[in-house]
């Protein structure tokens, strides 16, 4: 082995400690270090140019770079800091170069490196949201833009305004997730007939559906785009930007298939092929399995079979396929009801346990999808469905919305009215209903079993209003609530898709036959939606330039008159998104459904250990301090894809430099990092208020501005906010 040692070094080293970037109207203190390998001290010279790194020009007069050269004294084997004031001109837009350059007797060091110079000036987009029910007018206020002539630096950028007449549309463009699904196990392959039976039950209704999905396939292909893809100019970061660019794909895919859905030739082939990929996944037993070769299961036969029972209640299969379907469901049935009378045989084996509540959530599916099906009970598992029966009827109390629904709806077809009504009765009793939302249940929210699905519920709760209660107002506030998930989410699943769609096309008022007339006001400013808005959904935008732009049109009044639809039903929305320029520090706060709030923290060591000290308005915090950025995000519904830019001083250097998958707080989120901003993508963020916090460290001395945080659901835009700007003081 041969070993060889090389040092490289000088007897006068320079290090200059460069922020990431600069900001216009930033004062900062550059600061560098000399260091001395000699043996004896160095006395001499370090000069500092500043150089247009466009042009190759001095520009030192412009940075009031007032002191470029001075004199240092460093002892031998020691180092010594040097700094010098800088003042970071407004209006410069090109980058900056630093020459620094030290000199002690015969040794010398320098260093040379470029700076981005960004602006002090944002391009902000607010946004008012405008949420409608039926036949009504309403006036919207948008204090903002009202107040916008009160600032001298503020430019008008644009004012968009965008409306969709009828969402419910949405739902039918879901629907082909049903039938694409990639993987080949029974619960799939049963969506897919599912899904093709729905649209063949559709089509017959709504005879305007065969002529919408013309106009979409060949005049109004932006109707098929993803929510992700939609209205780039109108959101804070690229959908390239984001992790989020395959989901916008293959949402796009699927509404872009939704014409062959609902071709009818292909429409019967795949319910062939999928009927018979259904039975291959029957076991002999007539249970069906999740993956052929695997074990029959329980909770997919069910599921299956209650999808049948919707389909079949819908008049949606015909009589030559119910021919088919027959066996199928005989055999299926034998199957579960032999499932129940294990469970009771069980409980049989230890009678002081027959008293107690035994119901769980596999015998409640069971009752409930039995209820589609007029189908004799056998004798051997009578007694079974008898005693299950009647734990329903004296433990509902006990079980999730999900679950008491299914009990409502199996007890009021067997022909128990009382019960089934007054558990109706105490679902409405613990039910929230506005305007906006609808019809929800506050304790509705995600979990990790299959009874923990808050689109599930709502579409089962649905369907108990509308058949038990009977009351079209209660059953369309709750298509309200589920439309107005659609709105902020795309739905995932193909249960939750299913479900959805059953509920939303086909329970209470028509809403796909609505055609509503929209007519928006913006002070002075008529917009009438036009002749060529998105067919079905009657999409439009509109735009105002900024010098067409007055403070006076943040009066907003929006009417929606449909003659064919009873007042309060069908719900439509847009929004208006006013953009415009202003400096970082005069930006004020602006809210919507989803908010955000930033504050700052020195962390300070003491004798208790650390605490966090807020940091206010104007105040000092020096070189090396240890600041803690917290964060509040608070959301009145559920969301998915957020993205959240948090800007920083140019004197704040990150700890986390790495990109990656985190979680906080009750939140998870990807994390990046770049160098004016740290940025953070939240694919789901459920309706609630998060605190999370992420460390910097003061790195220069000056006054500089923080820029702000701002949000943004990158489903639906109008959802957007972000804090005020304010400054930072920084000493040595």
């Amino acid at each position: 082995y041969t070993t060889t040692n090389i040092i490289t070094q000088k007897p006068l080293m320079l290090q200059p400690n460069a922020p990431r970037f600069l900001r216009e109207g930033d004062k900062m203190d550059f600061s560098s270090k000399l260091v001395n390998l000699d043996n004896k001290e160095l006395t001499g010279t370090v000069q500092l140019e500043l150089i247009n790194t466009a042009t190759n020009q001095p520009v030192d007069g412009w940075f009031r770079n007032m002191y470029p050269t001075q004199y240092f004294t460093v002892a031998a084997g020691q180092s010594t800091a040097v700094k010098f004031n800088i003042d970071v001109p407004y209006q410069y837009n090109s980058a900056v170069s630093y020459r620094l350059i030290a000199k002690a007797g015969n040794n010398s060091d320098g260093e040379e490196a470029a700076l981005p110079v960004v602006s002090n000036s944002l391009l902000v987009t607010e946004t008012m949201p405008l949420q409608m029910r039926g036949n009504s007018a309403k006036n919207f206020r948008f204090e903002k833009l009202l107040q916008s002539g009160n600032s001298e630096t503020l430019q008008q950028h644009a004012l968009t305004v965008e409306f969709s007449s009828n969402p419910a549309w949405y739902a039918v463009q879901a629907l082909p997730y049903l039938a694409e699904y990639p993987y080949e196990c029974a619960e799939q392959s049963f969506n897919r007939y599912y899904a093709n039976a729905l649209a063949s039950k559709i089509a017959t209704a709504s005879p305007r559906l065969q002529q919408v999905f013309e106009q979409w396939k060949t005049t109004d292909t932006a109707a098929l785009l993803s929510n992700l893809q939609k209205n780039p100019t109108l959101k804070a970061v690229l959908l390239e930007e984001t992790p989020w660019v395959l989901e916008a794909k293959n949402e796009a895919q699927q509404k872009k298939n939704i014409a062959l859905l609902f071709d009818m030739v292909k429409m019967n082939e795949a319910l062939a092929a999928s009927f018979e990929k259904l039975l291959q996944m029957q076991s002999s037993n007539g249970g069906f399995v999740w993956f052929k070769g695997g074990p029959d299961d329980r909770f997919i036969t069910q599921y299956i079979l209650t999808g049948i029972g919707h389909l079949l209640k819908l008049q949606a299969i015909d009589a030559r396929q119910q021919k088919k379907w027959t066996p199928v469901i005989t055999a299926a049935l034998s199957y579960l009801d032999k499932r129940i009378k294990e469970d009771y045989d069980l409980l049989v084996k230890r009678p002081a346990d027959l008293t107690k509540n035994n119901l769980g959530y596999l015998q409640t599916q069971y009752l409930y999808m039995r209820s589609f099906f007029n189908y004799a009970i056998p004798g051997a598992s009578f007694s079974a469905v008898n005693y299950f029966r009647k734990q329903s009827q004296q433990y509902w109390l006990q079980q999730n919305k999900f679950m008491q629904g299914m009990i409502a709806l199996s007890l009021y077809r067997s022909g128990d009215l009382r019960t089934a009504s007054n558990i109706i009765t105490s679902l409405q009793q613990h039910a929230i209903v506005s305007e906006e939302m609808g019809m929800y249940w506050k304790d509705n929210t995600p979990g990790y079993f299959w009874h923990q699905a808050p689109v599930e519920t709502q579409s089962l709760l649905l369907e108990a209003f509308a058949e038990i209660k009977k009351d079209k107002k209660i059953v369309d506030d709750l298509k309200t609530w589920l439309l107005q998930q659609k709105q902020t989410q795309h739905w995932q699943t193909t249960k939750a898709t299913a479900d959805a769609c059953y509920a939303l096309l086909l329970q209470g008022s028509d809403w796909l036959s609505a055609t509503p007339n929209v007519e928006i006001t913006l002070g002075d400013k008529k917009v009438i939606a036009p002749t060529n808005a998105s067919a079905g959904t009657g999409y439009f935008q509109q735009s105002f330039s900024g010098p067409f732009i007055q403070p006076a049109m943040g009066n907003i009044s929006v009417r929606v008159q449909n003659n064919n639809q009873q007042p309060n039903s069908l719900p439509s929305w847009g929004a208006v998104y006013w953009q415009y320029f202003e400096q970082l520090d005069k930006i004020t706060t602006a809210t919507t459904a989803l908010q955000v709030k930033k504050n700052l923290f020195v962390e300070k060591n003491t004798d208790r250990g650390p605490v966090l000290e807020p940091m206010a308005e104007n105040a000092y915090v020096k070189v090396g301090d240890k600041i803690k950025v917290r964060i509040e995000i608070s959301t009145d519904r559920d969301m998915e894809y957020v993205h959240m830019k948090d800007m920083r001083a140019s004197c704040m250097e990150p700890v986390n430099v790495l990109s990656g998958y985190k979680w906080q707080g009750g939140l998870g989120y990807y994390e990046t990092t770049r160098d004016a901003s740290t940025n953070f993508f939240f694919n789901w963020l459920p309706k609630g208020k998060y605190v999370f916090e992420y460390p910097l460290f003061v790195s220069h001395a000056g006054n500089f501005s923080n820029g702000i945080t701002s949000i943004q659901c990158m489903y639906a835009p109008e959802f957007a906010s972000h804090s005020e700007g304010v400054r930072v003081n920084a000493e040595q």
